[in-house]
């Protein structure tokens, strides 16, 4: 590896599994001290140990503003700045339309966009000057897929907002 990102704070959020786990990992590689976030203690410490030492595990749900609260109160007490933050957590269900219910709604959209927005906007005050913010979306955002219209809608949303 370059060592690019040798003395730099990186975020993943979603960062114990698929995607975010591939970010953390490679982030890790290239030097950085890698803070990644997820609902579930026990895949963040299996994440933890398959990234290596430079990773700390900091658990939450990025849909919930106190949990980020937290998590960017943690990153500023231990590093003190973000260098490269990579919003990644995701959700996902099936649902045909006619049949979706205002759970599911919730459920993809709170994760999706609202912990997206707010993610990156309580980031603002650790954003070190030049740092880097990837969001992670999908090609549902152009392309429609069959029983998954609320996702789709939901990256959408994410490519507006990058663009923005």
């Amino acid at each position: 590896m370059t060592g690019k990102l040798t003395g730099k704070v990186a975020l993943v959020t979603g960062g114990s599994a698929s995607i975010g786990l591939g970010f953390a990992k490679r982030f890790a590689e290239e030097g950085a001290h890698v803070f990644i976030t997820g609902r579930r203690e026990s895949e963040l410490d299996k994440a933890v140990t398959a990234i290596g030492g430079n990773a700390a595990a900091v658990q939450g749900d990025i849909s919930d503003l106190s949990d980020l609260d937290r998590v960017f109160a943690t990153i500023k007490d231990k590093a003190g700045h973000v260098d490269v933050l990579a919003v990644n957590a995701g959700y996902y269900e099936f649902g045909k339309f006619g049949e979706i219910t205002e759970e599911h709604f919730d459920r993809t959209f709170n994760t999706n966009v609202r912990g997206l927005l707010f993610t990156v906007q309580k980031a603002l005050p650790l954003l070190a000057d030049g740092a880097s913010v990837i969001l992670t979306g999908s090609v549902a955002s152009i392309k429609g897929f069959p029983s998954l219209s609320i996702y789709n809608a939901s990256k959408a949303a994410v490519r507006s907002f990058a663009r923005s």
